[in-house]
């Protein structure tokens, strides 16, 4: 841990001299603009005179912190004209509102291109501004629900039906595809002179984090006789997919619960061998283990791992993860835990500020570390209308009108070269969106593929998402010949990518000191599982040990870990614990790979406005803490926050699930201006005014019970689609809960004619449904590709840095190249 008060200062961070007019009244917007000042931008927060209500939250010394607040009213005109000096010399402003509310306030994507036409402005929202759902409450929990997040993680809790994710994935997909869009576009206006309005919001934010589930269910839906996809376990409880085995979920002896992470086949061989399971592997029972088709077989080689595993203590496993560099599994921790990670320490990722009211502040660092140190140091959240007074005496700047015409920019990467050498999703996928907006990726890839690419039972399936818009050489970087053709396209590139363990980039030839020798500008990006060097850099990371570690897992099952038991309580609580962690649709690749993009981005807007950064590092642990940076910030006198109930069905009466007569709705009322309309639109069926316990806010809290159990036995009376239209109609938070997995309802005729996916072709898929970009702009455009074969492109690239047919033939002969 290092001491934020003593380290560093804002002069040469890479956002200095950007002002940025924060107007977000939601932690989605609160993330981005959190980012920016961590980058050194000038973050000024307007509020009502009552204060923001983000500033209940537990998180918000560090979601304001570095920021600037004034006191404004804008729904006064002498308010908004204020807003509207402050935005006529800004370079950024960010907003939450609901199209609706931005018209009604005059804050629409014109009206501030009017003020300043140089202005990057960004809008979040639940779920677009055009399209059938534009004008829904934008809660998160509706969007997961009506996604099918809650559906796809209903085995976190032993009840039927879907269940309450706590976790806030759609919130920090949306904060960080605003921040590419305002990265891109500033990077655009350094060649154009001229702003521009982007867009992000939490559905297609959240559609970001899956891996490979959108291509397994287009398979089925097109091919649905071509392989059964399989859950990990299956509805009783029984294991179904091999990974789990790889992926152990286990309790210690002395009771603590520990996450393996061996999906290699290396490390699974390595986990068996240190568990004397090893001969397994030549016995003829076993044959093909750890796919087996004999359900007996697989529930016995499941016990059998489990019965091993937690006959010892953890002190004996921590002496096996000191020895045994192939054998590593992390202990479930929680968010406020997972801060006193050795790796962070180690890395300064985890920061100690003395707050001037609330003493020490232990936090996360920024998220992009330049040449090993953070950004800027955390600063303290400020006080209400702390900078009324300076800023008010501050004179807007007229900002010149640039010439530049007002069309659109093509594409605002373009002309962006990136070279990626990594492997699986939580790194390469940050590039994969930066195709999307026209930088060019040409990916490095092994002989005979990424190993993405094979872990769906369907040619491509795995790796089809993570491949979109690539260009893709495979070769034997092991030999000379290899490395000289990395090192030939690093010189043709802006940006080098490469996600190895510590030390292996270095071994590998691939460092930032060596490919910076063969091109001084080069922006390279270190975006390792848990860091370049330190205690934990070379041991291998999965999506569902860091999801273990950052306290991800226990986010979403907060009791699992209380107790041990019988084999069947570690099954139960194993099960529950691998659907919090391991869950396809939502967990640390994918919030890993924003946080990659975020950094790319921001390593090109600084290096193209003069200001070069060192070597950039974002990893997979330090990342997955930023995302639940409003849960694990801890101080004395923290507020507890919201708790789900313990059948996670939600935080309270009026943010919750309920049973419809066909399914399930999630209601989402919870702000005591809501109560009113809910009131109404509830009338035919209870009359919830007439009923004293539910006076005021601070009753219907302290009869939440009750409440919930009113409307349970009113929503149980119709169906789903019902409620979500009658409801909405008068404006209450309200939608049918999916009953399938979110990339289902993604690419479903629904979703596609609202124009969350699109259409794309693939050399596997032919034309197909993809995700469509996630940031949308103004003026510049975006594509979307599908995905590549690996080896491609590997002649094309050959050529383009002089190789003739000869040479290529001779490379390929010789198995450099495929």
């Amino acid at each position: 841990m290092i001491d934020a008060n003593v380290h560093l200062d804002t002069a040469t961070a890479p956002l200095t001299g950007l002002t940025v007019v924060d107007l977000s009244t939601t932690v989605p917007g609160a993330l981005a603009t959190m980012f920016l000042a961590d980058c050194g931008a000038e973050v000024i927060f307007v509020e009502p005179s009552g204060g923001s209500p983000m500033r209940e939250l537990p998180g918000w010394p560090a979601l304001g912190r570095g920021k600037r607040s004034v006191v404004l009213d804008l729904h006064s005109e002498s308010g908004k004209d204020s807003v509207r000096d402050l935005l006529r010399s800004a370079d950024i402003a960010v907003t939450t509102m609901r199209p609706a509310t931005a018209a009604r306030l005059g804050f629409t994507p014109d009206a501030l291109a009017d003020l300043n036409p140089a202005l990057v402005s960004a809008s979040i929202t639940g779920w677009g501004s055009s399209g059938p759902f534009k004008d829904y409450k934008g809660y998160e929990g509706l969007v997961m629900a009506k996604l099918g997040i809650l559906f796809g993680k209903r085995q976190t809790i032993p009840r039927p039906g879907p269940s309450f994710v706590p976790t806030p994935f759609a919130t920090w997909g949306a904060s960080q595809t605003a921040v590419h869009g305002i990265l891109t576009a500033l990077f655009e206006r350094e060649s154009s002179g001229r702003g521009q309005h982007v867009e992000a919001d939490l559905v297609r934010g959240m559609a970001t984090l899956d891996t490979w589930n959108w291509f397994s269910e287009l398979v089925t839906l097109r091919w649905p006789d071509a392989f059964t996809p399989v859950t990990a376990f299956d509805e009783n409880g029984l294991p179904n997919g091999a990974l789990i085995y790889p992926l152990l979920v286990t309790p210690t002896k002395d009771g603590h619960w520990m996450q393996f992470a061996q999906t290699a086949p290396r490390l699974f061989l390595a986990l068996l061998t240190e568990l004397g399971l090893d001969w397994m592997l030549t016995d003829p029972k076993w044959a093909g283990m750890p796919q087996l088709e004999d359900m007996a077989l697989r529930i016995e080689l499941w016990e059998m791992m489990l019965e091993r595993a937690s006959s010892r203590t953890l002190a004996e496993w921590q002496q096996v993860f000191d020895t045994n560099p192939d054998v590593s599994a992390e202990i479930f921790r929680s968010p406020t835990d997972a801060l006193a990670h050795a790796q962070l320490h180690h890395d300064g990722r985890t920061v100690v500020f003395d707050d001037p009211e609330l003493g020490p502040v232990i936090q996360p660092s920024t998220i992009v570390h330049n040449d090993g140190q953070a950004l800027t140091p955390p600063r303290s959240a400020p006080r209400l209308g702390e900078y009324q007074t300076e800023i008010a005496k501050s004179s807007p700047q007229k900002v010149d009108t640039p010439t530049a015409p007002e069309s659109g920019s093509g594409l605002p990467l373009a002309g962006v070269t990136i070279l990626e050498v990594g492997s699986m999703f939580a790194g390469p996928y940050g590039t994969t969106l930066l195709t999307d907006m026209g930088a060019r990726v040409v990916k490095i890839e092994p002989l005979g593929g990424d190993l993405i690419r094979g872990l769906v039972p369907f040619p491509e399936a795995g790796g089809a998402k993570v491949m979109q818009g690539k260009e893709s050489i495979t070769l034997d970087m092991r030999t000379p010949e290899g490395l000289a053709i990395v090192h030939a396209w690093a010189a043709k590139s802006d940006v080098v990518l490469q996600t190895y363990r510590a030390g292996a980039a270095k071994r590998a030839g691939i460092d930032a000191d060596t490919l910076r020798a063969i091109n001084p500008n080069l922006i390279y990006l270190s975006a390792p599982g848990y860091g370049t060097d330190g205690p934990y850099g070379n041991r291998p990371a999965y999506a569902p040990s860091i999801g273990a570690a950052s306290g991800l897992a226990l986010t979403d099952v907060p009791d699992a870990i209380e107790k041990t038991g019988s084999i069947e309580e570690i099954k139960a609580t194993a099960i529950r614990l691998y659907a919090g962690g391991a869950n396809l649709s939502a967990q640390a690749d994918g919030i890993s790979a924003l946080a990659v993009a975020s950094a790319i981005l921001l390593g090109l807007y600084a290096h193209r406005r003069g200001t070069p950064m060192g070597e950039l590092t974002a990893t997979m642990l330090a990342s997955s803490t930023h995302a639940l940076i409003d849960r694990n910030i801890d101080y004395a006198g923290k507020p507890r926050g919201c708790q789900p109930d313990p059948q996670m069905y939600g935080y309270s009466a009026l943010y919750r699930l309920y049973p419809a007569s066909d399914g399930w709705i999630f209601l989402a009322a919870p702000k005591d201006n809501e109560w009113t309309a809910l009131v109404k639109a509830m009338q035919s069926f209870v009359n919830l005014d007439q009923d004293k316990r539910f006076d005021s806010a601070a009753l219907r809290q302290e009869n939440s019970e009750a409440l919930a159990k009113v409307l349970t036995d009113v929503f149980a009376t119709r169906s789903k689609d019902a409620w979500e239209r009658d409801l909405t109609n008068l404006d209450v938070g309200c939608v049918a809960a999916a009953e399938h997995t979110s990339e289902w309802t993604l690419q479903s005729d629904e979703f596609f004619e609202a124009g969350y996916s699109t259409l794309a072709m693939s050399p596997v898929f032919d034309e197909h449904r993809r995700l469509a970009p996630v940031t949308t702009f103004s003026r510049s455009s975006t594509k979307a590709d599908g995905g590549c074969m690996a080896g491609e492109h590997t002649d094309a690239l050959l050529a383009e840095i002089g190789y003739d047919d000869a040479i290529i033939n001779s490379l390929r002969e010789r198995s450099i190249v495929e």
